[in-house]
C-alpha cells in the first residue's frame, strides 16, 4: 500500500461487526478501516455479506454486534436526523444506476439537492452545480435527455454525477462495472480514479471483477466466512499461495 495513504487518518472504522439471519451468521466479526483518499476494494463470493456490511454502514440494517464509526461518528448513537445529515457525506453508486425514469437528467441531479436542503440551503439556480457534475463525467450535453435515451455506460456516468453533486467525502460503489462491455468498464474505472484524484474522495468498491480490482484498488479485503479473511495490495493477494485467496484470482 502507498505509504502516504498508510499515514492518512481513518475515515471509516468497522470493528467486530456481526449480523445473523436465523442460524446464518453472514458477518461473524468483520473488521475494516478506510483511510482518507483511499480506494478500498472488497471482494467476496455471492452471499458472503458484502451488501449486508454496506447496509449496516449506512444505517439501513442494524448489526447484532460490533461498532461502526464514520467520520468519527458512532452510527449506533445517531438519531434519524443526524444519520440523514451524515448520509449527505456518503455517496452511493447503485449497481443498476437507479435513475428516475420519469425525470430528465437535470431533474435526476436536482433531486438530491432539493432533498438535502440543510447542506446547501435553498438554491435558486441549480444549473451551475448540475453542469459541473455533468462535466465531471463528460456528459454535459445530456442535461435534457431522459434515462431511456442513454446507454448503459452513460446511465452509470449520470448516476455518478448525481452522487458527486452532493460533494460527498466517501463514495460506495456497488459492482461499478457489472453489465458493461470491457471498453466502457475501463472508461468508468478511469473516471472513478479521476474523481479520487480531483476530490480526494475515499471509496469502498464492491466488485467481483478482478480487472476492476487490479486497476482501481489501493488496497483489498477478501470477505470470507463472515470475516476480513485477508487484506493487502492486489499484487500481494494475487500472488498468495492460500487456496481460499487463489480462488478469487483464477
Amino acid at each position: 500500500m502507498d505509504t502516504l495513504l498508510q499515514n492518512q487518518k481513518s475515515i471509516i472504522e468497522i470493528k467486530d461487526l456481526r449480523k445473523s439471519y436465523g442460524s446464518n451468521a453472514v458477518l461473524a466479526g468483520f473488521n475494516m478501516v478506510l483511510r482518507e483518499g483511499e480506494n478500498l476494494v472488497i471482494m467476496g463470493k455471492s452471499g458472503s455479506g458484502k451488501s449486508v456490511m454496506i447496509k449496516c454502514l449506512i444505517g439501513l440494517e442494524q448489526p447484532d454486534g460490533g461498532s461502526i464509526t464514520v467520520m468519527e461518528n458512532d452510527i449506533s448513537k445517531l438519531d434519524r436526523e443526524e444519520l440523514d445529515d451524515l448520509r449527505t457525506e456518503v455517496g452511493f453508486l447503485f449497481q443498476g444506476s437507479a435513475l428516475y425514469d420519469s425525470m430528465t437528467v437535470r431533474e435526476n441531479l436536482e433531486f438530491p439537492l432539493r432533498r438535502h436542503k440543510k447542506k446547501f440551503g435553498v438554491i435558486k439556480d441549480t444549473t451551475p452545480m448540475v453542469m459541473e457534475a455533468l462535466e465531471n463525467v463528460g456528459l454535459a450535453n445530456t442535461i435534457n435527455l431522459m434515462p431511456e435515451e442513454l446507454s448503459g455506460g452513460m446511465k452509470r456516468r449520470i448516476a455518478l454525477a448525481r452522487t458527486l453533486i452532493l460533494q460527498p467525502r466517501i463514495i460506495l460503489y456497488d459492482e461499478p462495472t457489472t453489465g458493461l462491455d470491457p471498453i466502457t468498464a475501463k472508461e468508468i474505472l478511469l473516471l472513478m480514479m479521476s474523481i479520487q484524484q480531483k476530490y480526494n474522495t475515499s471509496a469502498i468498491i464492491i466488485t467481483h471483477d478482478v480487472d476492476c480490482a487490479r486497476m482501481i484498488s489501493n488496497r483489498m479485503i477478501l470477505l470470507v466466512d463472515g470475516i476480513n479473511y485477508i487484506e493487502g495490495t492486489f499484487e500481494e493477494l494475487s500472488t498468495s499461495k492460500d487456496a481460499k485467496v487463489q480462488a478469487f484470482f483464477k
